[in-house]
């Protein structure tokens, strides 16, 4: 089963990404560089967006056919709607960028509200099935976070969403990131015989791979906030689901550095009008050094990789 999904969600993909990238160029739905932009990517400007839809949605469709009955399981409901609705965040804030033909798209106040409010939705609906419970590794305890924990979630939740979004800034970046970070979670569940989960895991995994076909540099489309808002609250939604809330902060981290740069770089202009990076986020300033933007995503792969093995290691060992 899962080598099946796997293989379904990356050919129907791979299949039907041609015709999407084809039908976004003749309606103009393409990428709006900001002013602001590095003038390397400002050449990326109409690029179609909003490939981050077919990996939401062809994978939620595969899983649903070769797995009905799975989703009867509140735990599984949790995930799915978690995938599916933060999808949706991003689907409006890239059709305002399409309709208002600039990089604007929704305020991040707004955005963070809707964000607030879906995953507050989610906890209310499922909190039978969710535990208050965080797993400390190493220490090998559990401390239970009773009220505390609804906060706890919905800040996981806005942070790992806009870390992924913010991640999404070169070809094949975020994807690989994700592929591999997604991977990791895919031996947790599997190991920990979660194999509902495992079984979306890779028909996600199968369906990026797809997407990074046409994804890789030279980038003929790009995810846009409908796809890396999904999976910011994906990989969200399986640490609460898997209680692995702390390992998720090691097998992400490197969206983890790239939110913690961008934040680190507003507080200081807005506190003391000093940038302490020459850009954010963080992978932009590799390129401002020299480095080639293939160089960079290899390097971020390579960071990830062992962010995931570091975050197994911990999981088994610890």
């Amino acid at each position: 089963m899962l080598l099946i999904v796997f293989i379904l969600s990356l050919v129907f993909v791979a299949l039907l990404m041609p015709f999407f990238i084809h039908v976004l160029k003749n309606h103009n739905i393409s990428q709006e560089v900001s002013e602001y932009a590095l003038d390397e990517y400002k050449k990326k400007a109409k690029t179609p967006i909003m490939g981050g839809l077919l990996f939401v949605i062809c994978p939620l469709v595969i899983y649903l056919a070769a797995n009905m009955p799975a989703v009867f399981d509140k735990r599984i409901q949790f995930v799915l709607l978690s995938y599916f609705l933060y999808c949706l965040v991003g689907f409006w804030d890239d059709m305002t960028i399409i309709v208002r033909h600039n990089n604007l798209g929704l305020t991040p106040r707004f955005k963070l509200i809707l964000e607030f409010v879906f995953t507050l939705v989610l906890y209310i609906v499922y909190r039978d099935s969710i535990s208050t419970l965080i797993h400390i590794p190493y220490f090998n305890i559990d401390v239970d976070l009773i009220f505390f924990y609804p906060l706890f979630m919905i800040m996981m939740y806005l942070a790992e969403a806009n870390a992924v979004n913010f991640t999404d800034g070169m070809d094949g970046l975020c994807a690989s990131v994700s592929f591999i970070a997604l991977s990791a979670f895919g031996v947790i569940a599997f190991f920990m015989k979660e194999y509902n989960i495992c079984i979306l895991i890779c028909a996600v995994l199968g369906a990026l791979i797809g997407y990074l076909i046409f994804n890789w540099h030279p980038a003929k489309i790009f995810m846009g906030d409908s796809g890396s808002l999904a999976l910011g609250a994906l990989f969200a939604a399986l640490a609460v689901i898997l209680k692995q809330e702390i390992i998720l902060f090691i097998i992400g981290g490197v969206f983890v550095w790239e939110m913690f740069c961008v934040c680190l770089q507003l507080t200081s202009v807005k506190l003391f009008h000093k940038r302490v990076f020459s850009y954010t986020p963080i992978h932009y300033a590799f390129t401002l050094k020299g480095y080639k933007e293939t160089t960079v995503v290899a390097l971020f792969c390579f960071i990830g990789l062992l962010l995931a093995a570091g975050g197994l290691a911990v999981f088994f060992l610890l």
